[in-house]
C-alpha cells in the first residue's frame, strides 16, 4: 500500500437507493466473459448483486459513460475486422434499465485499445491504444455515435525495460476545463500533455511532458478535485508520482512513492489510481502483493465502498471504508463476475 493513506470520506445518508454499475471485461480465450455485465450496488447495505450481462461484445476492457446522453462507450474489437485490422470504440444505447444496445462502433486508429475518456462537451471520445502507442480523438454525432478520428498520433521513442521497446499509451484524460488532454504512455516513461480543442474534436503540438523515472512504466493517473495534484501510478517499478500541476498542463514534480512495503521480493506490477471525492485519499492496486487488489477497483459514491475486480479469480468485492477511522475493512462480499477489468458506476 501507498504510505499515506489516511481516509477521511463522506457519511451516507439514511436511505440510499441501489446505483447502476457497468463492468468491463477480457473475453480472451481463457474467459468465460461475453462482454459487457452489469449489476446493481446498495449504497446503504454495501450489496452487489451477480453480474449478468448486458451485451455481447469483445474485449469490451475499459468503459466510459456521456456526460448528458444515455450512452456507452467501450474500447474492444470490432464486431466485424475493419480493413486495417485495428481495434474499436464501441456505442451503446443504455435503456431504461440498464440494458445495452449497439448503435455504432468506429476504429481506434490503432493496435490493442485499452482505454477510453469522453471529453465535458460530449462531442469527443478520446481512445488509448496500447499495442501501437497511437492516440486518437473521435467525433461523436448528434446520437453519441463515433465516427471517424479527427486527430491521431503516436509519439515515438522507448525506455530501459524490455516492455518498453516503443510507445505504448495506456491512458487518457481531459481536464474540466476541456482544454487539455493528458496520455500517460507506459513505453515512453512519460505523461503526454496536448491542448485540446473541443470544437474540431483535435488535439495541438504536444506541451512539455510530465517525465517520470526511467523504466517505471506510467499506466494510469488521477488528479485531486481542484487539480492542483496529480498522481500517476508506475506499473513497471511500482511506484506513484506525485506532481503539482498548474491547471495549464505543467507539472512539477513532488515526490514519488512505493506502492510495495519494504522487504517484499515477490513479482508486482501496479494497476490502477483513484483520488476520493474529498480528495484526502488516494489509492493504488497491486497486481502480485495484491494490494489493494489485482486489477481495477472503484470508490462507490458516497465514499463508504469499494468495489474490487479480480480478473484472474473471476470475482468482485466489496470492501467497507470507514469514515470514522479511514479504515478499510474485509471483504462484506464477493461475488462472482467473469474477468472483470473496469467497474463503472453509471449515472
Amino acid at each position: 500500500m501507498i504510505r499515506s493513506t489516511a481516509i477521511c470520506l463522506f457519511a451516507l445518508s439514511p436511505c440510499l437507493p441501489a446505483v447502476p454499475v457497468f463492468i468491463g471485461t477480457n473475453t480472451g480465450p481463457n474467459s468465460q466473459s461475453k462482454g459487457i455485465y452489469f449489476a446493481d450496488f446498495d449504497l446503504s447495505t454495501g450489496t452487489l448483486s451477480t453480474p449478468r450481462l448486458a451485451a455481447e461484445y469483445q474485449n469490451p476492457g475499459f468503459l466510459a459513460q456521456h456526460p448528458t446522453k444515455p450512452v456507452l462507450y467501450a474500447c474492444g474489437q470490432p464486431s466485424k475486422p475493419f480493413e486495417d485490422k485495428t481495434g474499436a470504440v464501441a456505442a451503446f444505447s443504455i435503456s431504461d434499465v440498464y440494458g445495452l444496445t449497439l448503435i455504432g462502433e468506429a476504429s481506434s486508429k490503432g493496435q490493442g485499445p485499452c482505454h477510453v475518456a469522453v471529453d465535458g462537451t460530449g462531442n469527443t471520445v478520446a481512445v488509448a491504444n496500447y499495442g501501437d502507442g497511437m492516440v486518437a480523438t473521435l467525433r461523436l454525432d448528434e446520437k453519441g455515435i463515433p465516427g471517424k478520428a479527427a486527430w491521431s498520433l503516436i509519439t515515438p521513442g522507448s525506455g530501459p525495460h524490455p516492455r518498453q521497446k516503443g510507445p505504448h499509451a495506456h491512458g487518457v484524460y481531459f481536464d474540466r476545463a476541456n482544454t487539455l488532454l493528458f496520455v500517460p504512455d507506459l513505453g515512453l516513461d512519460k505523461v503526454l500533455v496536448f491542448p485540446f480543442d473541443a470544437a474540431k474534436s483535435t488535439a495541438g503540438d504536444a506541451k512539455p511532458a510530465l517525465a517520470t523515472a526511467p523504466g517505471a512504466g506510467p499506466r494510469h493517473m488521477a488528479f485531486s478535485p481542484d487539480e492542483k495534484h496529480a498522481y500517476v501510478i508506475n506499473e513497471l517499478d511500482n511506484t506513484i508520482l506525485v506532481a503539482a500541476h498548474d491547471g495549464k498542463g505543467g507539472f512539477k514534480t513532488i515526490e514519488t512513492v512505493p506502492t510495495l512495503p519494504e522487504g517484499f521480493k515477490g513479482n508486482n506490477t501496479t494497476a490502477e489510481v483513484e483520488v476520493s471525492a474529498d480528495g484526502k485519499l488516494v489509492i493504488g492496486s497491486n497486481r502480485g502483493h495484491n494490494s489493494l487488489i489485482p486489477r481495477h477497483f472503484k470508490i462507490a459514491p458516497g465514499g463508504n465502498w469499494v468495489l474490487c475486480g479480480h480478473q484472474e479469480s473471476n470475482t468482485i468485492s466489496v470492501l467497507p471504508l470507514d469514515p470514522a477511522t479511514g479504515k478499510m475493512a474485509d471483504a462484506r462480499q464477493t461475488v462472482p463476475s467473469p474477468s472483470p477489468i473496469c467497474i463503472l458506476f453509471a449515472r
